[in-house]
């Protein structure tokens, strides 16, 4: 993460800052703040003081990681080299923004479905090069991050399964090629496939862009031939906040959800020099 906000820190930068150069006078030293003008879940405050305290800025934080923001908060006190300050100020801002934005998103799902044992939870559609600040923001947020790369878990996805001819293949190959350390987890679209694969004790089975009642006929069929305990039934594709509860009645584990990432909106902050 070190290396990712070095470049996001030289990418910004370019070959100087010339307006600050240009207009504020060197080794100028000020006090700033920033300040919150939206509300939801602060996330990433600890990694924005690391940034600015690696280049010489005394940092206060007022608020801490992970609690509930309004308008007009005030997040973080600073004080230091004005160009400096001026340096970093929208990288840190860019970075605590939409960090706080995946954690609210994440929070408001939660939120949500916290009568119900059930667990939400991210997926891989992040930004490139920031997925492990997306992942981080979840866990603030309350979700869970999902995998973080390719070698935390075997997820075996319809593409896969184009590959080897249909899902039960897949699974069993997986079984043999695969250390008993590391969960395997198949993604289905059909009742048959779904059972056919809990029948083969796949540790989680993803019921992929299935409707509500498409679920509920699922759960019922693994209920009936007994042997729903042999999975994690996890869902995901198209679902929103409108239909969260559908979903969530039918008994699932887990709900995966790409728009934490993919589709969350930035909170709004802002640098203020005094």
């Amino acid at each position: 993460m070190d290396k990712i906000i070095e470049y996001m820190l030289a990418e910004d930068e370019g070959f100087g800052d010339i307006t600050s150069n240009a207009v504020v006078e060197k080794d100028k030293i000020v006090n700033a703040s920033i300040i919150s003008k939206d509300k939801g879940i602060l996330a990433g405050i600890d990694i924005i003081r690391e940034m600015f305290e690696e280049y010489g800025v005394e940092v206060t934080l007022c608020l801490r990681e992970g609690v509930k923001i309004s308008k007009n908060d005030l997040l973080i006190s600073l004080r230091g080299d004005a160009r400096t300050i001026l340096l970093l100020e929208r990288t840190a801002l860019n970075l605590l923004m939409r960090m706080s934005g995946v954690a609210t998103a994440a929070d408001e799902y939660v939120e949500m479905v916290k009568d119900y044992d059930v667990r939400i939870a991210g997926t891989r559609k992040t930004s490139p090069g920031i997925a492990k600040f997306d992942k981080y923001a979840l866990t603030i947020g309350g979700a869970d991050t999902h995998r973080f790369c390719l070698d935390d878990m075997v997820l075996i996805k319809d593409n896969h399964i184009a590959v080897c001819g249909a899902p039960t293949d897949a699974l069993l190959k997986a079984k043999e090629n695969t250390s008993f350390s590391k969960k395997i987890e198949i993604e289905v679209e059909t009742l048959e496939d779904a059972v056919e694969c809990v029948k083969n004790n796949v540790d989680i089975v993803m019921l992929d862009n299935m409707s509500g009642n498409e679920v509920k006929e699922v759960i019922d069929e693994l209920n009936n031939l007994g042997i729903r305990q042999n999975s994690l039934i996890e869902v995901s594709g198209g679902i929103t906040k409108d239909n969260i509860l559908d979903y969530v009645d039918y008994g699932v584990d887990i709900i995966s959800i790409g728009a934490l990432t993919h589709s969350s909106r930035s909170l709004n902050f802002t640098l203020r020099i005094e």
